[in-house]
């Protein structure tokens, strides 16, 4: 991608709005722009991270077993009305008529529309379990949205559904997702800790949210701290035994760690004062069972083995792609922009040319491109008629892993200057030298 042909809004001042690193940040890289209180438009470079964090979400859904379908943003009254959620739910949810004076509601969720498409469609035991998931925006109507994308009124998230004969069942479906997201948070170069948690509107007996640890984190949270440095599931962890997800959940959740709602302080002083962690955390994924508090009103059911009808037993699992973007950037910026994590990067590397418009520097940038290119790099070539400093400015700004830099003084000497963004080393080395680095 040539920059000079991007939409890439820079500013140089943080807006006066912007509390919080993220928002601030998001907003001068040109990622995201307001368009009303709580709503954003993704511009390419924001879009483009979100697509990736969307990436490795559906990987590790796909690999604990969820099958992915896409619903509608606005849901029927009437399905809301059969759970006993449409008056309950609060101001938040932001409620419509059709033309033809019909309730309807932009979706904060999607408990009742997932079990009317089970209901519909699942009538025996021998198709269970099953659990569904999309990737699609939701608006809840916070009366103080703040802190950009990190709290706002329209959001993207990814929500799962579990369905089981039962709660044993159901038990092992959440297993299921409590490593999975584990795994998620781990390839997106987070350390998440489960905390236990309140259900909330959702409702459910069982309920924990990743957090995730930050100076910024809109709740005070309390762990151990050996959490810190517990290993993330393997790659080929077996989702389909149940002994086996039992125990990497039994390990996660053996010690005390628990949100500010479900906070007890005598257990908390139970830990040894040095192993305690008493810190402000995102919360960056939450996961429910519930039981059978949709299935039971809304009539969704299956035959059982015993030839007799139960009632599903089901559970719900949240994360939020666009908040986990603002969440990357609270604990990956420095001084000078954002550092993100090779998984979520919007490109691989930033070819910086020093002298558009040389004979020899145009050459040499643009057969590295292609070069980058052909290994499978994403590349954000910097062809600007600009300063050396802006484009170093800009490259800072907004993170790319990699700089790759080429100006007529190291090229004469046969030389490129290769910069790490996360640990700011430079090295002058040979054009194919920088290619083996970047893509061995």
């Amino acid at each position: 991608m040539r920059l000079s042909r991007y939409l890439l809004p820079i500013l140089r001042e943080a807006p006066r709005e912007a509390e919080i690193a993220s928002h601030r940040l998001m907003l001068r890289a040109g990622m995201i722009r307001q368009q009303a209180a709580g709503s954003y438009s993704w511009l390419p470079l924001g879009l483009r991270v979100l697509r990736k964090i969307e990436a490795v979400i559906r990987e590790e859904q796909n690999r604990a077993g969820a099958v992915e379908i896409l619903m509608p943003t606005i849901q029927s009254a009437d399905l809301w009305r059969e759970s006993g959620r449409y008056d309950a739910y609060g101001k938040e949810m932001l409620r419509i008529k059709d033309r033809h004076e019909r309730d309807m509601l932009y979706g904060p969720t999607n408990e009742e529309m997932v079990t009317d498409i089970f209901r519909a469609y699942v009538k025996s035991y021998r198709d269970l379990p099953l659990n569904l998931y999309h990737i699609q925006w939701k608006f809840r109507d916070e009366v103080r949205p703040r802190f950009g994308v990190m709290r706002s009124r329209e959001f993207l998230m990814k929500d799962a559904y579990s369905f089981d004969i039962d709660k044993e069942a159901a038990r092992h479906s959440y297993n299921r997702m409590f490593v999975a997201y584990l795994r998620t948070f781990a390839r997106l170069g987070l350390k998440s800790i489960p905390m236990r948690a309140e259900s909330g509107p959702i409702g459910g007996d069982m309920s924990h949210e990743f957090i995730v640890l930050a100076p910024t984190g809109e709740s005070e949270v309390f762990c151990h701290r050996d959490y810190l440095g517990f290993d993330t599931p393997a790659a080929d962890t077996d989702f389909d035994s149940a002994d086996g997800l039992q125990a990497i959940v039994d390990r996660w959740t053996s010690l005390y760690a628990a949100t500010s709602e479900m906070h007890d302080e005598a257990a908390y002083g139970a830990v040894a004062e040095a192993e305690r962690v008493s810190a402000r955390g995102i919360e960056v994924g939450h996961i429910f069972y519930f039981g059978t508090k949709y299935s039971a009103p809304m009539g969704a059911s299956v035959t059982g083995p015993d030839g007799k009808e139960h009632e599903v037993h089901m559970g719900s699992y949240g994360i939020g792609p666009s908040r986990l973007a603002a969440a990357l950037i609270e604990a990956n910026h420095d001084e000078a922009g954002i550092v993100w994590p090779d998984a979520v990067a919007p490109f691989d590397v930033a070819l910086l040319n020093l002298r558009v418009g040389d004979a020899a520097t145009d050459a040499a940038c643009a057969d590295l491109e292609a070069g980058l290119r052909a290994a499978g790099r994403d590349v954000l070539y910097d062809d600007r008629d600009e300063r050396p400093g802006a484009k170093f400015a800009t490259a800072d700004l907004i993170g790319v892993p990699w700089q790759l830099i080429v100006g007529p003084k190291s090229l004469a000497d046969g030389k490129v200057e290769l910069k790490r963004r996360a640990t700011g080393e430079r090295v002058l080395v040979t054009p194919a030298d920088a290619l083996h680095r970047i893509t061995g």
